[in-house]
């Protein structure tokens, strides 16, 4: 029996980590929790802890801030896993690159091929796979050339998890909805 996968997305704190705790939280009790953050400064691990402190201690948690294809195609017999998030996920694999050695078109094409891996291992999984995302192109233009660069990485991921997902929730000020049955369908070339 094949999995299905599900999308999280919305700005920050918006209740994205929230929804999707209890959601695979209601899919029943063998779930695994993969963990993309480093922890670097006191606000992070604050963070983190937070959300160590809201999950059940049943839920096994790996700590995975780059290769999360591996280890989600390495779990076997769960119902649910929760994977927060997709964003410093893509963050991480950003900032492993040397900028004074790669360009950002390679930098793109290495951090979308993972994304591909990962939703590869996704959709060969039996199990739920939950992503959480952080919506990050509603804002200002960001000032720096790295910022950039990452928002439009983001951007360009979620629109590539948003297509393979058999749902997609946008978070809005602790409400989730159910935004893939709205989707307008356009032909694939106009």
């Amino acid at each position: 029996m094949a999995g299905k996968i599900v999308l999280v997305t919305g700005g920050a704190r918006s209740g994205k980590s929230g929804f999707a705790e209890k959601y695979v939280a209601g899919l029943g009790e063998n779930v695994v929790y993969i963990a993309t953050a480093q922890i670097y400064d006191q606000e992070m691990e604050l963070r983190v802890r937070l959300h160590q402190e809201r999950r059940p201690a049943d839920w096994q948690t790996i700590e995975a801030p780059f290769a999360v294809e591996k280890h989600l195609a390495g779990i076997c017999g769960r119902q649910a896993v929760l994977l927060d998030c997709l964003t410093i996920y893509i963050s991480n694999l950003l900032l492993s690159y040397d900028f004074g050695q790669t360009n950002a078109e390679t930098r793109h094409q290495a951090v979308m091929k993972a994304i591909d891996r990962l939703m590869a291992a996704a959709r060969a999984s039996d199990a739920t796979v939950v992503i959480v995302s952080n919506e990050v192109g509603m804002g200002i233009v960001p000032e720096n050339a790295l910022a950039r660069e990452f928002r439009d990485l983001a951007g360009k991921a979620n629109q590539k998890v948003a297509a393979w997902a058999d749902e997609v929730y946008l978070t809005v000020s602790g409400l989730a909805i159910n935004i893939k049955p709205l989707a307008l369908r356009l032909p694939k070339e106009v």
